[in-house]
């Protein structure tokens, strides 16, 4: 009988909790999906924990099991949904929530809660998660650690590709061809983290649909300048990010030295942040053609795919869709799979993109 696994997500887009049942037995499939919401009041207390605040270790560990038990929850919801038994899922995969990530300190960390003994308690299935301390603690960042999943998956034998993974923060898989050369990836800045916040800001709605207010709207070149300024973006990699450095607070700091910005038009300078940021990253791949695959919520950004696809002319742009993976589920599914290489004892990191000194076991098991 294939062997069952859940992936639980919950990303800086801080929208909701993303839950997949997948086998990978012989290959990837696709059993069911599920979504649950982030409560508003939950969401503002996680967005708090994102920075410094005071009683941090009270609401941290408050968060960390209401968190537990909102994935526990989700899973359950949706074992009921596809009429699964618990009994037949060899493991959940939790990526949890990241609070904080500070790979380059001077002591390095990385801290995603959401409690897996709250999980394992409620499912009664076993839990393996806190999957990215292990790799910082062999000197990695910790991230991305999707595109191992990514290799595993979309590899071409004769085809350059580039996977784009679209959610609060933008990273990269690049997958040469050429069987020679290795895998590598890093995060390459904000994708949807500062537009979903200024249209929270702006218009009190959540995202922008479509990119549809960024298209009525012409970038700011010189706040486009000015945001492209950010360190981050000068980093070689490895490298990866977050809430830590990309933030609704930083972005209304930049714009304070200007005057009578249209907000439309500010919207459509965060589009082409996260567009140039992409295909300058895309760019120092030195692949003078290939795909360039799109996954995350990001992926249904009509105006997004339009500027990746103007600055990208010699890349044929996909969906995951196309490979069987609708681009929403990927992160959950890469979670499943991370989860199925720790319990079998394999390793989940990819050295050459996390920076780590060799390939880990990653994540705590947590034994129903």
């Amino acid at each position: 009988m294939d062997e069952i696994y859940l992936g639980l997500m919950s990303g800086t887009s801080l929208d909701a909790v993303d839950a997949v049942a997948v086998t990978f037995q012989p290959a990837l499939r696709l059993l069911g999906t599920h979504t649950l919401a982030l409560p508003t009041a939950l969401r503002q207390d996680i967005l708090t924990l994102t920075q410094p605040n005071e009683n941090e270790i009270e609401r941290l560990g408050r968060v960390d099991v209401l968190l537990g038990r909102l994935f526990a929850d989700c899973a359950n919801q949706l074992l009921a949904k596809i009429n699964i038994s618990p009994i037949r899922v060899k493991a959940i995969g939790s990526h949890g929530q990241t609070i904080r990530h500070r790979p380059l300190a001077d002591v390095p960390f990385t801290l995603q809660i959401t409690d897996p003994n709250v999980i394992a308690e409620i499912t009664g299935i076993t839990v393996v998660a806190d999957f990215r301390r292990r790799d910082v603690a062999a000197g990695g960042q910790g991230a991305p650690l999707v595109p191992a999943f990514h290799a595993a998956m979309l590899k071409h034998p004769s085809i350059n590709r580039v996977i784009l993974n679209l959610g609060g923060m933008a990273n990269i898989t690049v997958l040469p061809a050429d069987s020679a050369l290795a895998a590598y990836g890093y995060d390459t800045g904000p994708a949807n983290v500062l537009m979903d916040a200024w249209c929270q800001r702006i218009k009190g709605q959540a995202f922008d649909a479509d990119g549809a207010w960024a298209s009525s709207g012409q970038p700011i070149v010189e706040l486009l300048n000015e945001l492209l300024a950010h360190p981050f973006f000068a980093k070689e990699a490895p490298k990866s990010t977050g809430r830590e450095d990309f933030h609704l607070d930083w972005l209304l700091t930049t714009l304070h030295a200007h005057e009578q910005l249209s907000p439309t038009d500010v919207q459509a300078t965060l589009l082409e942040l996260t567009a140039q940021s992409i295909a300058d990253a895309i760019h120092k791949t030195g692949f003078a053609q290939g795909e360039l695959w799109l996954c995350g919520g990001g992926a249904y950004n009509k105006r997004l795919w339009q500027a990746l696809s103007q600055k990208l002319p010699n890349f044929a742009l996909h969906s995951t869709n196309e490979a069987g993976i609708a681009p929403t589920w990927v992160e959950a599914s890469a979670f499943a799979w991370l989860a199925q290489q720790t319990i079998h004892g394999l390793s989940g990191n990819v050295p050459a993109v996390t920076g780590a000194a060799g390939e880990r076991l990653l994540g705590g098991i947590y034994q129903a």
